[in-house]
């Protein structure tokens, strides 16, 4: 068994780094704990990376991760995996018939092939 040492890039300022871009599938969701918050990051086949609150805010589960990836007119798009609500990966928006409910986004880089998420 052989071990591989991978470092990451010094974290900047206000941006953690997550994991290496190309360990992220395209459209399928990983979630991460940053400062105690779970957050829910992406990867589109168009190569894109978005990050949002993993916490689905009609069931309380943190499952927006495990949710499943698409775009309605264009705009990404994750469908919750309990009640199928969809949310917009650009605004975090719910883009179902309940007005005023959203959950966190996250500005999101990738640098040196890492991908890092801005503290808030």
């Amino acid at each position: 068994m052989t071990t591989e040492l991978v470092v990451a890039p010094r974290i900047q300022a206000g941006w953690d780094t997550i994991c290496r871009y190309d360990r992220l599938l395209p459209e399928r969701g990983v979630a991460a704990l940053l400062d105690g918050v779970q957050i829910a990051i992406f990867r589109t086949h168009a190569g894109d990376v978005y990050a949002i609150g993993n916490l689905d805010p009609f069931s309380g589960a943190a499952v927006l991760s495990r949710g499943i990836v698409g775009d309605r007119g264009g705009e990404p798009t994750v469908a919750s995996p309990v009640y199928k609500q969809a949310f917009s990966l650009l605004t975090g928006s719910c883009l179902d018939d309940t007005v005023g409910v959203a959950v966190p986004t996250y500005p999101t880089r990738v640098v040196d092939g890492w991908v890092q998420v801005e503290r808030r």
